[in-house]
């Protein structure tokens, strides 16, 4: 019921909400960290979902986890949507319980540390293009290249080739459609948090034309 019959919406989840966790194995518990990840540019125009494509992610290395990392790592990276209490007021119905809707993908895969310098500035440079184009206002790096390089060997790439993806759409599906409709306008009437954005994937994903399973 929560899932999607349509891959493109996981890849539409990830580039919107770009910071994901990467969680991958250690001692005594797995390692996690909160990271921006982007397509590489060979697979940024791609409209399909994003098994077989490659993902471009960096951390510092003064961070365990990157020493965690080995080549060919298994790995997954988990990417949160928008998320809200959804209150049984506006149901109008009893007996009736609250709930929190919420929108993740998860995609697994192996994961590529990058030892070059310029490869991993490449990386970093794909990274600020990608971001400054979804949510910067077009800045350009090339002015502070020399600033990029002087920090760049405490910088850690890697190249996540992804090998399954899965994504939970929590949006209430089990309510009726007029139900359904009373929560996203409630959602998308607030400013608060991930609120509205939550609100207008219900109006698309689930009271639209998308075929939901």
């Amino acid at each position: 019921m929560y899932r999607t019959k349509d891959e493109s919406w996981l890849r539409r989840v990830m580039e919107r909400y770009p910071l994901a966790t990467l969680v991958s194995n250690g001692e005594p518990t797995p390692h996690a960290t909160h990271l921006p990840v982007i397509f590489s540019r060979d697979d940024a125009q791609g409209a399909g979902g994003p098994v077989g494509t490659t993902l471009l992610g960096h951390m510092n290395r003064a961070n365990p986890h990157w020493a965690a990392l080995t080549d060919t790592s298994a790995a997954k990276l988990v990417f949160t949507g928008p998320h809200s209490y959804i209150t049984p007021t506006l149901y109008e119905t009893t007996p009736a319980s609250p709930t929190w809707n919420f929108v993740t993908v998860h995609v697994e895969g192996t994961l590529q540390p990058i030892a070059e310098f310029e490869q991993t500035l490449d990386v970093v440079r794909a990274t600020v293009e990608t971001l400054e184009a979804a949510f910067g206002n077009k800045w350009e790096m090339d002015s502070s290249l020399d600033y990029f390089r002087n920090i760049g060997p405490a910088v850690g790439a890697f190249r996540f080739s992804v090998t399954s993806a899965d994504g939970m759409f929590k949006l209430s599906q089990e309510k009726t459609p007029e139900i359904q409709r009373r929560i996203s306008d409630r959602l998308t009437a607030t400013e608060a948090g991930t609120r509205r954005e939550l609100g207008a994937i219900m109006a698309e994903f689930t009271l639209g034309a998308h075929d939901g399973v």
